[in-house]
């Protein structure tokens, strides 16, 4: 375990050692400032009896933060290894790969979550403007960061299989947000679409990020959301570990 942890602060120590992780941090803030001043306006525009974090999820911006920051965060995990020939290295050290695997993937979960950090800020903020305490219930805005952490867990997975693929950043951010946003769009309401065949929908509704939201944000934890989150994250990093495997093969 003593590895493990060495790799993964080594891993999330690179974030704050580069102008990288400076630059996603910076990011979110000003996203989550937008959604602030639109969340504002809604309010003031119309009352609603839905939670606040409800209407946040509704915005633009929510899955703008989580589909741009995850392919900056997780594009160098071995992609920048490789390009700089410290990934041979590494991987002629006495580790597993798993250990190297789950390392990355948990220092880039861990800098994610604390690029949410200002939301709790922005929530805080609502209820001292409009001077509702119920815009900050502890418990909904704690399902809410678990839904977060759980979207969160699955698009770093994602972002690490497409960066153990290639030695370029850039081609390494590229697929993880094709990857990441065409999941997105798989499950976006399909019962909608008019494209979707009836048989397909129940299917597409059960991978429909959105609707995963949209209970978390209401306080809700379904038990069949947590295991499509943890089955695909897995899933990607069993993938993961097979690429980087397959490097002691050659």
């Amino acid at each position: 375990m003593s590895v493990f942890f060495a790799l993964m602060r080594r891993e999330l120590g690179a974030y704050f050692n580069s102008l990288t992780g400076y630059v996603v941090i910076a990011a979110v803030l000003l996203l989550s400032g937008f959604s602030l001043v639109d969340l504002i306006e809604r309010i003031r525009q119309m009352p609603y009896d839905a939670p606040v974090t409800e209407l946040f999820y509704q915005t633009t911006y929510f899955w703008l933060i989580v589909l741009l920051s995850a392919p900056v965060i997780t594009m160098r995990s071995f992609a920048a290894e490789k390009a700089t020939g410290t990934y041979e290295a590494l991987m002629t050290t006495p580790v597993g790969d798993w250990q190297v695997v789950l390392a990355k993937y948990a220092g880039a979960l861990a800098f994610y979550l604390l690029t949410w950090l200002p939301f709790v800020g922005v929530l805080f903020s609502l209820r001292q403007i409009t001077g509702e305490a119920a815009l900050f219930e502890p418990v909904i805005v704690a399902v809410t960061f678990l839904g977060i952490a759980l979207v969160g867990s699955l698009f770093m997975a994602l972002g690490c299989f497409a960066s153990s693929l290639t030695r370029s950043d850039i081609i390494a951010a590229m697929v993880s947000f094709l990857f990441g946003i065409g999941l997105w769009m798989l499950g976006y309401r399909p019962e909608v679409s008019g494209v979707v065949p009836a048989w397909a929908v129940p299917a597409l509704e059960h991978m429909s990020m959105t609707r995963h939201m949209e209970d978390f944000s209401r306080g809700l934890v379904v038990g069949r959301h947590v295991v499509f989150y943890v089955s695909a994250t897995v899933l990607f990093l069993f993938l993961t570990h097979r690429v980087v495997q397959s490097r002691r093969w050659k």
